[in-house]
């Protein structure tokens, strides 16, 4: 008889050392069906787009000395501001300019934006670390330690791991929907990784052997009983294979569906989003939610005059957080889901020689969701003069910490207390307005109100760029350090995994499966 073995691939969906559900009662295996009430809690949706999106041409100058800069830096690529592939631009709330313009293939985020639901913090990033190293930027973000790797943690595992009234018997508080899991969940010992529910299952070798179905002959045990048996004692290993059946089991009790909601784009972006409104909606308790999107090293045939390859990615981001957002909007469920988009750095102001963009510092920084309040521009633009930008290599420079912005997040709308935990050696912190309070109405608070709501050409800081800067940010004096040296990835299996692997294939051996 065919001996049946599961590649570690196959293994690894159910039992990654970080994608286990807690081992918790049978009842507790699963939630209700979706509900049509929202959620009592709130949710966090961190989007990393990886390979560091040409900021400069999704949030652009349309008017004004910046304009002429930007189009002097890239004559071929820039964004045109009339004819095909027009930039779409951004007014506030009171019809003012605001001198900036959205990429025309933003016009989902446009729509969110004229809905007050979106915000856009201007030269957002690491601003006491600079590193053109995709490498480093993205575990300095992932890690939420600008500098330094040494936490072995993510930023998204100690906001769940030091979140007040956290329980271990949530079924699924935190989900990345990967094929493996991020750095920023690395820690998060119940947090789930999946790339798709329906392939969340050990389903490796004949269908007929993976478990027991209608018609198979009595007594028999599949694959998949075969493993439940495993998980009696009460060792590590045994805790481990609980919590991945467990976790298998959650998956497979909901009603998950691949069929994608009219109106929705097909793309792999928007399935991610599909599988975490699901997750959202069907009450397991999800507060931290984290995506991947690659595909923005852009370092050549970006597109010119505002189209080509550039133009379709950032089409399938917009597109995808747009049926994202109306979707639970629809169902009352964004009023307490925020989604966080960033990438680990930006590019280059001019455009280099083969029609694309190569690495650089600062970038817009995007924020959406029912508790944001939207429509405005945070943070301090120093403009694109080459004078202001040569202290930073020409790039576009960081005026304020990401951890600034994910601080009042947390704060404001997960109720966090401890969020010197969270992000180890930030200092210096202070709110920017960018979120209402937890049962608070929607509105800025009065002291910010008014920096947020005027033109960004009036609040922006043309001075020297070691000058405090308007609006209510003050650029910190922290020393500028450049990162170099060898990437140190973290582990993926660990030695207990390793073990329970080869004690799952003895087992096999032992039944002739």
């Amino acid at each position: 008889m065919k001996r049946i073995e599961l590649d570690r691939r196959e293994f690894l969906k159910g039992c990654c050392a970080t994608a286990a559900v807690g081992a918790v009662g049978p009842s507790l295996f699963f939630g209700s069906a979706a509900h049509a009430a929202a959620n009592s809690y709130d949710t966090i949706v961190h989007v990393f787009l990886r390979g560091g999106i040409d900021g400069l041409n999704l949030v652009l100058p349309v008017s004004g000395n910046d304009r002429s800069f930007y189009e002097q830096a890239r004559p071929d690529i820039r964004v045109p501001v009339s004819g095909d592939n027009a930039a779409l631009p951004l007014t506030l709330s009171n019809g003012s300019a605001t001198g900036f313009g959205l990429h025309s293939g933003a016009s989902g985020l446009r729509d969110i934006w004229v809905d007050g639901k979106l915000a856009i913090v201007h030269c957002c990033g690491m601003q006491t670390t600079v590193t053109r190293s995709h490498f480093d930027a993205q575990q300095y973000l992932d890690f939420g330690t600008p500098g330094s790797k040494g936490n072995g943690t993510g930023w998204l595992a100690r906001a769940w791991n030091t979140q007040p009234g956290a329980s271990p018997s949530v079924v699924m508080p935190a989900l990345a929907v990967n094929s493996r899991m991020p750095a920023n969940l690395l820690g998060a010992t119940q947090a789930l990784t999946m790339g798709s529910p329906n392939d969340f299952v050990l389903n490796n070798g004949s269908w007929a052997w993976q478990m027991a179905r209608d018609g198979s002959p009595v007594g028999f045990k599949g694959v998949n009983e075969t493993l439940a048996s495993m998980w009696q004692g009460n060792v590590g290993i045994e805790h481990s294979g609980r919590a991945a059946d467990a976790a298998l089991r959650t998956v497979a009790r909901q009603p998950y569906t691949g069929t994608l909601p009219s109106g929705w784009p097909t793309t792999t972006f928007a399935r991610q989003l599909w599988t975490v409104a699901q997750s959202i909606r069907f009450d397991l308790g999800l507060r931290y939610a984290a995506v991947d999107v690659g595909g923005w090293d852009t370092h050549e045939s970006q597109g010119n005059g505002g189209g080509g390859y550039y133009r379709d990615r950032i089409a399938e981001l917009s597109q995808a957080l747009a049926a994202f957002y109306a979707d639970l909007t629809a169902g009352g469920e964004m009023a307490r889901v925020t989604v966080v988009v960033q990438s680990e750095f930006g590019r280059r102001v001019r455009e280099n020689g083969s029609g694309g963009t190569d690495h650089g510092y600062g970038n817009p920084l995007l924020v959406l969701g029912g508790p944001v309040n939207g429509r405005r521009f945070y943070g301090s633009w120093l403009g694109l003069n080459p004078e202001i930008l040569s202290p930073y290599f020409g790039d576009v420079p960081v005026t304020t910490d990401f951890r600034r912005v994910i601080t009042e997040l947390l704060q404001a709308r997960m109720g966090h207390t401890r969020t010197a935990e969270v992000f180890p050696g930030y200092t210096g912190y202070s709110a920017l307005g960018m979120f209402t309070a937890a049962g608070a109405t929607a509105q800025a608070q009065p002291a910010q109100q008014a920096a947020a709501q005027a033109p960004v050409s009036n609040i922006r800081t043309q001075s020297a760029p070691a000058a405090t800067a308007s609006a209510g940010n003050v650029i910190p004096d922290a020393p500028i350090r450049r990162q170099r040296g060898t990437v140190r990835m973290p582990a993926r299996i660990s030695q207990p995994l390793l073990r329970l692997r080869l004690k799952l294939f003895r087992l096999m051996q032992q039944h002739s499966l």
